[in-house]
């Protein structure tokens, strides 16, 4: 099962970032990838993506959310030559690039890459898991019978607050120095002259 666009108005190496993205996914995460990709070359990816969906349910009777991208690949197109004017009546070359695009999906069970090693690790995590069990009930029987004492680690001597009650004193001090001295007063405000034309 399989879909491709070709002569896609997109770079080949813009159009190969987003494709590495969906490659060995199943269908409804290769969509939400795509999705939530804000690349522009991910809206017709996402379309090739359903064309494929839509040629295995019609032609093969499948359902497309049991399917898995096995392929995803970009090959370059003929790219169109452009000229733009540039200083002292020279020009400039613009690369208006394609590209081909193809989609190959496979049933879950077909793909046995990725099942194969994640049941692998599953297998290869719960043997590890009973082996080390018998091991961990025999450490901890012998740490119930033999407990070593633990150490002893020598704690710093406190500080004593000497120069707390002298700050206090100066305080109070400075407080009652302020205090005697009387404040200086201010001249009262002259009151402003009515002018004389009234």
């Amino acid at each position: 099962m399989r879909a491709s666009a070709q002569y896609l108005r997109i770079a080949p190496r813009k159009a190969r970032l987003v494709v590495e993205h969906i490659r060995g996914r199943s269908v409804p995460e290769a969509r939400t990838v795509l999705a939530f990709t804000p690349r522009a070359a991910a809206r017709e990816i996402e379309k090739i993506l359903a064309s494929a969906v839509a040629n295995a349910e019609a032609n093969h009777g499948l359902l497309g959310d049991d399917l898995i991208v096995s392929a995803a690949y970009v090959d370059e197109g003929p790219t169109v030559k452009r000229w733009r004017a540039r200083a002292r009546g020279r020009t400039s070359r613009i690369n208006k690039r394609t590209c081909h695009v193809t989609v190959r999906l496979a049933p879950s069970e077909a793909d046995g890459g990725t099942t194969r090693r994640r049941r692998a690790q599953a297998t290869a995590t719960t043997a590890a898991t009973a082996t080390e069990a018998p091991e961990i009930a025999a450490g901890e029987e012998t740490a119930t019978e033999e407990k070593p004492k633990p150490k002893r680690t020598r704690r710093p001597a406190a500080r004593k607050p000497a120069a707390a009650k002298p700050k206090a004193e100066t305080k109070t001090e400075d407080k009652l120095k302020t205090e005697d001295k009387p404040k200086p007063r201010r001249a009262p405000r002259k009151k402003k002259e009515e002018s004389e034309g009234s």
